[in-house]
């Protein structure tokens, strides 16, 4: 068996991430604990009542043969769909949540406000198993944006988009076109981490779309980068992959704003398949050439 001391810091960060990718949150109680001792004392504990009361003679009449003996002290199990009906339920029906996230959204008149909103709404489970609320960050003045798709394992532990290595990757992609995070509006589609990184299912696009759809509006962006075959889907309505949707420019509507679109492919694309970066690299041509027309990037 290898131990933790046998590792070099590079493999040890390395293992880390993957129980991270994998769900792991905790590798260490507050205080050790020996499982297998308290097993142990818990069926030593268990022997002498379950001794006595085999002992302990049947009130009224005898079972009848081969006729199991119901306990009187034994707990009764509730039936699988019991079990399955007491777990984690939605805090309210698809439909009503979607209803409520539309009267949160356009309520707000800020981004601050919609911020707040955001992290106090309960209406999508998504919330429930995330550590972070994602919302979008930089400058909202800048009339740059960007929209990635769905927060990863880092961005979740870090509470920002494009955390991690395809964080510092995407911080390269900007500097190539003359961009930095600061200098631009971040954000993502759904602003809580999926478990296990899975798509968001469709009612939970529907009740997380008024939020994204809020911070366009009250951004006003005159031009957006989508990354990621799920954030290129969700605004242009198409179920190509990223190599179909990419590289060519749409109009998408928030609200009473129809703002020009380009899509890419995300960095942590890039990082699973670097023969793209060719593909990613003529696509932030050609948004850095959009912002360029607009005024908003200096030649």
């Amino acid at each position: 068996m290898i131990s933790a001391n046998d590792l070099s810091p590079a493999e040890l960060a390395a293992l880390l991430h993957f129980h991270a990718d994998a769900g792991v949150e905790w590798l260490l109680e507050e205080e050790a604990i020996d499982r297998f001792a308290e097993f142990e004392a818990m069926k030593a504990a268990r022997r002498p009542a379950a001794q006595a009361q085999q002992q302990r003679p049947a009130a009224g009449e005898r079972p009848a043969p081969g006729q199991a003996q119901v306990r009187p002290n034994a707990a009764v199990r509730p039936a699988p769909a019991e079990r399955a009906a007491s777990g984690p339920q939605p805090a309210i029906p698809d439909g009503e949540a979607v209803q409520q996230a539309r009267f949160v959204a356009e309520t707000a008149r800020s981004l601050v406000e919609l911020k707040t909103a955001i992290e106090s709404f309960n209406g999508c489970n998504l919330k429930h198993s995330a550590r972070s609320t994602i919302f979008a960050s930089g400058d909202a003045e800048s009339g740059i944006m960007v929209i990635g798709s769905a927060p990863s394992a880092e961005d979740d532990r870090e509470g920002m988009p494009f955390s991690g290595k395809s964080g510092q990757l995407f911080d390269k992609m900007l500097a190539a076109i003359g961009l930095t995070r600061s200098a631009i509006l971040l954000t993502q589609v759904i602003p809580w981490r999926p478990p296990g990184n899975r798509a968001p299912s469709a009612a939970e696009m529907d009740i997380c779309r008024p939020f994204i759809e809020r911070q366009i509006a009250l951004a006003e962006p005159k031009a957006i980068l989508l990354l990621g075959n799920f954030s290129a889907r969700f605004f242009f309505g198409e179920n190509d992959t990223i190599h179909g949707l990419r590289g060519r420019w749409k109009e998408i509507a928030a609200a009473d704003c129809v703002i020009p679109a380009i899509a890419s492919l995300h960095p942590q694309d890039l990082l699973t398949a670097p023969v793209n970066k060719r593909l990613a690299w003529n696509d932030l041509l050609a948004f850095q050439a959009k912002l360029k027309s607009l005024s908003l990037l200096r030649n």
